[in-house]
């Protein structure tokens, strides 16, 4: 099996060619090939495959097997992969709904979370830089993140965790989110606090968990614990839902730049279509063959 290693602000992923190559246990190889001591190593695995619907369709697996519905980090490199190889035709430029344009191709892509279209900054060697993603639009009511609680929203919800209390923020952007906004990330114990909350049983589906520090109205520094993968370097989804939090609760501006441990993302909340934009970089680490066993 051909497979390619790429990453999102050190979120990475084995990328394999679903037009080429056919997977039958995508869950287990999951768990095989993300296994940093005794297979390729990586946060999980990412199918592109042909759609009926798009360009491509993306398959994202956690490294412990299970299936999300979106990964933020993970459609950048995707749609990088899609278009440098030329699995379909890129689309015209993509214009951003009340920022620059920048972006001189795009593509369609079918997820868990719908078909999501992505701007491509390409440079002078038709290489892809960065990557702008509409992800759409956050999704609040709990019975739809989903979270077992009532009412409109989930902000500022008082949750005991391990004998302390938080308050807890809940998004969902195509998978669910819970945002805790604290004064130093680095000070949280995320190790034990991270899998306490997704496997909380106000969870249904379990939940991404991330910590966040406000540092100025248009900045804010976070650490996640990813549902299915543990501690990650960034969480492109989760950055999304830590930004809708901070502005539903006033700690920051509708743009803004995400500070994660592997780098940084640049955020949108656009009030004429209530979608989030995302862009950020997509890298290609290298190419291999996974044997047969």
């Amino acid at each position: 099996m051909k497979f390619t290693k790429m990453h999102g602000l050190g979120n990475d992923y084995i990328y394999v060619n679903c037009f080429e190559e056919k997977i039958e246990n995508p869950v287990q190889l999951a768990q095989i090939v993300s296994d940093r001591h005794r297979g390729i190593g990586a946060d999980g695995l990412i199918l592109i495959c042909p759609s009926a619907t798009a360009d491509v369709r993306m398959r994202m697996f956690n490294a412990d097997g299970s299936e999300a519905e979106m990964c933020g980090n993970g459609i950048r490199c995707a749609a990088k992969y899609t278009y440098e190889r030329k699995l379909t035709t890129a689309g015209g430029p993509f214009s951003l709904p009340g920022q620059p344009a920048g972006c001189s191709a795009s593509l369609n892509i079918e997820t868990g979370n719908g078909i999501l279209t992505l701007g491509l900054a390409v440079d002078d060697r038709d290489k892809v830089q960065q990557v702008c993603v509409n992800m759409g639009q956050p999704v609040l009511v709990p019975k739809d993140i989903p979270v077992n609680l009532s009412g409109e929203k989930v902000v500022e919800q008082a949750i005991e965790i391990l004998g302390q209390e938080l308050l807890m923020n809940c998004v969902s952007m195509g998978n669910p989110h819970a945002t805790f906004f604290c004064d130093n990330v680095e000070l949280i114990e995320l190790e034990k606090l991270g899998p306490a909350i997704e496997n909380h049983t106000l969870f249904p589906n379990r939940i991404n968990v991330h910590f966040v520090q406000i540092d100025t109205q248009t900045e804010f520094t976070m650490r996640t614990w990813e549902r299915g993968s543990g501690i990650t370097m960034a969480c492109g989804t989760g950055a999304c839902a830590a930004f809708v939090a901070a502005v539903l609760t006033s700690r920051t501006e509708r743009s803004c730049t995400g500070h994660l441990p592997g780098g940084d993302l640049n955020l949108h909340w656009c009030q004429e279509d209530n979608c989030v934009y995302m862009t950020g970089p997509a890298v290609e680490v290298f190419e291999g063959i996974w044997p047969e066993e």
